[in-house]
């Protein structure tokens, strides 16, 4: 399978390069392409992982289908061959990894939902006792189930790189008042159904960011939702709390450049075949739990 580091599409009006995404403008709408690049630590790694746009899109459009009932969205087709004449040329490029949709002005704020003690939120919690300002009980250990789901917002730092936890309060500055509350009821609602479904198929949704935005119509869900570039998700059969727990994400990738003693700085070191392979596994096994034949 051959692997999609960066799309060229000349012709077309490229409106922003993310980590993952390549975006372009089609009239009044947009045109979101997941490649197969991989980060870590925040640095675009010079190896891609094959697939893992296909992938990312695949539990995405899942997603948007299964959560519809509780928000709209931002998608409009997912069906290279219902997009405008103009993106003909690309079609093989363009299909499975892509979706047209509607622009929407995005909060400024990631709408975070934990359901587990882990990541960011096991930091805070072993120095304060809160995540977010939202107090926890005392003697919880890494990777419990924590007693009810929480809603922990962050934002990107000045710098654009790293997430960073705010409080519910800081949001409200923001975003208002009435956009906050909504934007926590909502995106408790989702996690609450997706974990679920994940539950079902073998899986513990730790957590889970959501983004959102606001069109004509009202506010939608935009970007990616659930995947495992934006999830924790563990697999239920061996769960122990305590410690960390495997996850399907590039947890590989990680522990890799971990054992390497690379500074976190550019030039990000290039990947084994070994470790693209294992990471590539992973995310077809995560998107066949959850996407595939009931287990």
């Amino acid at each position: 399978m051959p692997t999609l580091i960066a799309t060229e599409f000349e012709d077309l009006e490229l409106y922003t390069r993310g980590k993952v995404r390549d975006l372009y403008a089609v009239g009044d709408l947009l045109l979101l392409v997941a490649t197969d690049r991989i980060s870590a630590f925040d640095h675009v790694l010079a190896t891609g992982i094959p697939g893992k746009g296909r992938v990312l899109t695949q539990i995405s459009l899942f997603w948007f289908h299964y959560l519809a009932d509780i928000v709209a969205n931002h998608l409009v087709t997912a069906e290279v061959e219902d997009y405008p004449a103009q993106l003909r040329p690309y079609q093989e490029e363009l299909r499975g990894r892509s979706m047209l949709v509607n622009r929407a002005r995005m909060f400024s704020a990631e709408c975070v939902v934990r359901g587990y003690l882990s990541g960011s939120g096991w930091k805070d919690y072993t120095r304060t006792g809160q995540i977010c300002g939202i107090p926890l009980p005392p003697g919880l250990r890494e990777s419990d189930r924590l007693p009810e789901p929480i809603f922990t917002p962050a934002t990107k730092s000045m710098s654009g790189e790293h997430d960073e936890n705010i409080s519910f309060d800081q949001m409200v500055a923001r975003v208002g008042g009435g956009h906050a509350e909504e934007l926590r009821r909502l995106s408790l609602a989702l996690y609450a159904k997706a974990a679920d479904h994940a539950a079902r198929r073998g899986l513990i949704l730790a957590d889970t960011k959501f983004e959102f935005g606001l069109t004509a119509k009202g506010m939608v869900l935009a970007d990616e939702v659930l995947t495992p570039d934006s999830s924790r998700y563990w697999p239920s059969e061996g769960y122990r709390p305590g410690a960390p727990q495997p996850s399907f994400d590039k947890q590989f990738v990680r522990d890799y450049l971990e054992t390497v003693g690379w500074n976190k700085l550019p030039p990000a070191p290039e990947l084994p075949a070994d470790v693209v392979r294992q990471t590539q596994e992973k995310y077809e096994q995560a998107l066949h739990l959850l996407t595939g034949p009931a287990i």
